[in-house]
């Protein structure tokens, strides 16, 4: 897991780093919650998302915005954020080129900047969503949305109210082309504090399923 540090639109942005175990290996990248909330790529969730994806043989980076950690810049609104994803995406194809497969994964904020940098980028197949903050930001940009994907969020979730979720969740799979899966873990709040593990098992059972050769979604 090395520290790599690499350009961003306004400066260095640091992360960590799994590297590819193979050719073709498929890449993933992974989003911090909000900066000033105390986001960080250190956040657990931020930090277990990575191993799964490591542990499944996926190329993967997860970084921190700018103005947290090593990262140079200053907070942005979200403006600036989704362009250092997008920059942090360029770094990984510039040194994996033969990735075939690119999945996003992202809690609270960092879930809006995984969506948004879905609708740019076409290499992205697959996204996992923690927390998206439906009730605080537009995502409305989410038509069509070009990828299939998982929402998990908190029954208990005082900071987006579950029913939020749940409408954004039922207009997306109006769209044609794709399938949206929907999570809600009893009793957890925000940010999972008591129910960590009960989160993972939803991400893990969709990763079993979406990674399996026979799935249908594509």
């Amino acid at each position: 897991m090395p520290t790599v540090i690499f350009p961003g639109p306004e400066g260095r942005l640091e992360g960590r780093f799994s590297p590819p175990p193979r050719p073709r290996a498929p890449v993933a990248l992974i989003l911090h919650p909000h900066p000033q909330g105390g986001g960080t790529m250190n956040e657990r969730i931020t930090q277990s998302l990575y191993k799964t994806f490591v542990d499944r043989g996926f190329a993967t980076l997860r970084f921190n915005f700018r103005g947290v950690g090593r990262s140079q810049g200053s907070f942005d609104n979200g403006i600036g954020e989704l362009s250092d994803a997008a920059s942090a995406l360029d770094w990984i194809q510039s040194i994996h080129e033969e990735a075939q497969v690119t999945w996003v994964a992202g809690v609270s904020f960092g879930a809006l900047i995984g969506m948004q940098l879905l609708m740019r980028r076409p290499e992205i197949r697959g996204f996992i969503s923690v927390g998206a903050p439906a009730s605080m930001y537009d995502f409305s940009f989410l038509a069509p949305c070009p990828a299939s994907g998982i929402f998990v969020h908190g029954a208990a979730d005082t900071v987006v109210p579950p029913p939020s979720v749940g409408k954004l969740v039922e207009k997306l799979r109006t769209q044609k082309h794709i399938t949206i899966h929907h999570e809600e873990i009893p009793r957890a709040n925000h940010f999972f504090e008591k129910e960590h593990d009960e989160m993972m098992g939803a991400v893990n059972n969709y990763l079993d399923f979406r990674l399996d050769p026979s799935c249908p979604i594509r």
